[in-house]
């Protein structure tokens, strides 16, 4: 068994596999040290080298030595080109917007990639410099082995004492641990990031063809790409984003492991991509653990400009979003009447079916901030739980011939079988978001590409999702609820139907404490604790939504197509194209989604015979948007909204002046008095360590009811933290008790029992207006509940008017009417 597992051959394969891993990583941490953005086109980087290198001398005959310099220079070149056009406009943005351009940066070289002529010999092998095949020791070397043997180690030997034993590997530490301080040292940023995404561009290159050499074909190089990025974030991530030498070796040892699995586990494609997922949510969760958590939200939604309260009374300006809307899904209504073509019945079915998806990233990005790169995974998780629900599920648990559990559930209707699917997926979801909670931004980016790739490798191929099929897993589409599904048009209609309920769904979940609580948790997650508003909570609440919304867009696209080809949709390229949508279409705005599935998966059918299309509604279009209209294409509408609303009130004149009303002072809830001795607010023996910092060492202090305390100390005595482990903001050990009862131990939960809060640092929510973060605190007084405020019921309805209104009593009291519907962004302290 051991000789099986452990043969030389196979070790000696790992090793050169991992070597090359190794080195994609090493490019992953040198753009990470320099520029605090991870990659996510470090593998794309080298298409059009690798590319260029390979049609050179497999097509043209050009010896080997000039094509490979030709091939090395190009992708050097490109990856200066690339920084000097994309990243250099960036440099000041955050780095998660960075991150969402490099998905652009890749999906534009693979574009290139193929709109290079195709090489005409069938089975032409990818250019190697080395072509015997050597025997030692019952070990097969071939030739592009020993080239990787032999480049792959001298090159990081040579990239290590490069960035450690240079100026210019000083130059790149310098500006990337504090620019500013750079500058004044002579040393420019913005050129060690140019270097440094050139030496970017030249590793993918040489990573690529010493890869391809390996695998044989000089075709199908598009084919490397996930799978050589997945593995080689999962070294870097290892190594912390930092260690050279730990992502090289971390590569090798990923290398080794897949050379075994593959070997030994030939039943169960796909192993190798599920167990890389699960090494990088460990490796992040330790990374967060250790560095405090990443703490960069994906957040630069298009704000829309508020109509003035005078204005409000003209009710087609009131209610101009909504006529947008009607007139938006009555042409959509009309238009299968006009196009009778099931053929493009089909098509627009699929661009309503992805806009449902992509509603699901609007409440998960756009609002909750959690960047999720896989979550077409959530989708093809739905579709094929519906799938299994509607052929009826008969699944035996256990271990060779010995069964544990026999499940069996019968055949089930398409309606029911969407409704089930998408409650087990959104518990899925929230299971994914457990570990995300120390999570945000660009390690959770990570994260879920790793897992987007494992669904569609190995988790889609379940017996208890994929059935016995070994292509298309079949989904009959009979009727929901009692509305026949069985046409074309009949299945656009529904999704149709679908979606326009999702819409007013969401739309109504963001005017209320779901939506207002969610943003605010992503833009201030300490100062929301303190108005109550508990973060884990609405973290899986957001992923638990997001997870059932995919599950159901990504069943009513394998309706449309009557199966689930797992292997041309719900891939990682369609996750991709989701976040492409979101993006183009206006981040965290609900229209947008609409516009954005029409743009990216419509436009392209419009134009089959066109090249230029597909660019411009994915790479090119999201690369565009970032750098010049990061409100996407509703940002469109909202500059036109905009430019109505100044037109009525150049019409109407100046506004008159608006009378103060005063407000009554609410009377105080009555409490009982407190026990003779008992403290209003009691803490001992707090102690709070920061690694080996010991912060606060043992520290007491008491409050008794009325009383005003003041701590003093000098700078680092420890002030900040003790409050801190007082409010429940930072871990601590100690007793704290309120009114003679101890707290809870979240900080919302203890805000939630009386225990105020207030920061040094005066911010609040900066894409919430003063409207929306006064009544964020209104939340104290009754929880917003997700299911009531779905569903309309009237209890709901009731208490949002309630606190809308207290709310407005409150900001005309303080004289901030006129500042109601401004974002606090837009204001100043």
């Amino acid at each position: 068994m051991l000789a099986t597992l452990f043969t030389r051959q196979l070790l000696f394969d790992g090793v050169v596999t991992g070597m090359v891993y190794g080195l994609v990583a090493m490019g992953i941490v040198l753009v990470y040290r320099s520029t605090r953005v991870i990659n996510f086109a470090v593998a794309n980087l080298g298409f059009i080298g690798a590319g260029i290198f390979a049609l050179l001398v497999a097509q043209y005959g050009v010896p080997f030595w000039i094509a490979a310099v030709v091939g090395l220079a190009l992708g050097f070149s490109y990856g200066a080109i690339v920084e000097l056009i994309v990243i250099r406009r960036l440099f000041t943005a955050p780095r998660v917007i960075v991150l969402v351009a490099t998905i652009g940066i890749a999906q534009l070289s693979l574009a290139i990639l193929a709109s290079l002529p195709e090489i005409d010999a069938p089975g032409a092998r990818f250019p190697v410099p080395i072509g015997a095949v050597r025997e030692i020791a019952d070990v097969r070397i071939t030739g592009p082995s020993l080239t990787i043997l032999i480049v792959v180690p001298l090159l990081a030997i040579g990239l290590g004492w490069l960035l450690n034993r240079t100026a210019i590997g000083k130059a790149v530490k310098a500006s990337a641990d504090n620019p500013d301080l750079a500058r004044l040292a002579g040393i420019s940023p913005k050129a060690v990031s140019t270097l440094v995404w050139a030496i970017a561009g030249g590793l993918a290159t040489l990573s690529l063809s010493l890869l391809a050499g390996a695998a044989g074909s000089a075709q199908n190089l598009d084919n490397l790409g996930p799978s050589t990025l997945t593995r080689a974030l999962a070294a870097a991530v290892i190594a912390g984003m930092a260690s050279f030498p730990r992502a090289f070796f971390a590569g090798i040892a990923i290398g080794i492991i897949q050379a075994l699995i593959n070997f030994n586990y030939l039943d169960q494609p796909g192993l190798m991509d599920f167990l890389v997922f699960l090494a990088v949510a460990v490796a992040v969760y330790w990374q967060s653990r250790q560095a405090g958590g990443e703490t960069q939200t994906f957040s630069f939604a298009a704000k829309a400009a508020p109509i003035p309260e005078r204005l409000r009374s003209i009710w087609w300006l009131r209610q101009i979003d909504r006529i947008a809307l009607f007139l938006l899904v009555a042409g959509a209504v009309v238009l299968p009447l006009v196009v009778t073509a099931p053929s493009r019945h089909l098509l627009y079915t699929s661009i309503l079916g992805f806009a449902i998806c992509a509603l699901s990233l609007t409440v998960l990005t756009g609002w909750a901030g959690q960047l999720s790169l896989g979550q077409m995974a959530f989708a093809g998780i739905g579709a094929l739980l519906t799938a299994a629900f509607t052929r009826g599920i008969n699944v035996d648990i256990g271990w060779g011939e010995t069964r544990f559990l026999h499940a069996g559930i019968e055949a089930l209707r398409f309606g029911p079988s969407l409704v089930f699917s998408a409650l087990i997926t959104a518990g899925i979801a929230a299971l994914i978001g457990v570990g995300a909670l120390r999570v945000r931004g660009l390690y959770l980016a990570v994260v879920t590409f790793a897992f987007g790739l494992a669904a569609q490798q190995y988790i889609y191929q379940r017996p208890i999702l994929h059935g016995d099929f070994t292509d298309s897993v079949p989904l009959r589409r009979t009727d929901i609820f009692g509305i026949d599904m069985t046409s074309q048009r009949s299945t656009y209609y529904v999704t149709l139907v679908v979606l326009v309920v999702a819409v007013i769904l969401v739309s109504r979940l963001r005017r209320t404490g779901i939506g207002r609580g969610t943003i605010a948790v992503r833009d201030n997650p300490d100062t929301a604790a303190a108005y109550t508003v508990s973060n884990t909570r609405t973290k899986l609440r957001a992923f638990a939504l997001a997870g059932g919304l995919a599950a159901v867009g990504g069943s009513l696209l394998a309706a449309n197509l009557q199966g689930v080809p797992s292997d041309r949709v719900f891939t990682v390229t369609d996750s991709l194209m989701l976040v492409a949508i979101v993006v183009i279409g206006g981040l965290g705005s609900v229209s947008g989604t609409v516009l954005g599935a029409a743009w990216v998966i419509g436009l392209p059918a419009f134009f089959p015979d066109n090249d230029i299309v597909p660019l411009l509604t994915s790479s090119i279009g999201l690369l565009v948007l970032l750098l010049y209209f990061p409100g996407g294409l509703v940002q469109i509408g909202y500059a036109a909204r905009a430019a109505i609303v100044r037109w009525m009130e150049e019409r109407l004149g100046a506004p008159p002046p608006k009378a103060q009303h005063a407000v009554p002072a609410r009377q105080a809830e009555a409490r009982e008095p407190l026990p003779e001795g008992v403290p209003a607010l009691r803490a001992t023996e707090i102690e709070v360590r920061f690694g080996g910092i010991h912060a606060v060492d043992h520290a007491s202090i008491e409050v008794n009811e009325g009383e005003i305390v003041g701590l003093i100390g000098t700078n680092g005595a420890g002030k900040s933290t003790l409050m801190n482990a007082i409010g429940g903001f930072c871990p601590s050990s100690g007793t704290v008790e309120l009114f003679g009862e101890p707290v809870a131990r979240s900080a919302s939960a203890r805000a939630r029992q009386g225990l105020g809060r207030s920061f040094q640092a005066a911010t609040l929510f900066p894409e919430l207006t003063v409207r929306e973060t006064v009544l964020v605190a209104f939340e104290a007084r009754k929880r917003t509940g997700l299911l009531s405020t779905a569903l309309f019921l009237p209890p709901a309805i009731r208490s949002e008017r309630r606190h809308r209104s207290e709310a407005d009593e409150l900001i005309d009291f303080l004289g901030l009417g006129r500042y109601a519907d401004m974002y606090i962004a837009d204001l100043s302290t």
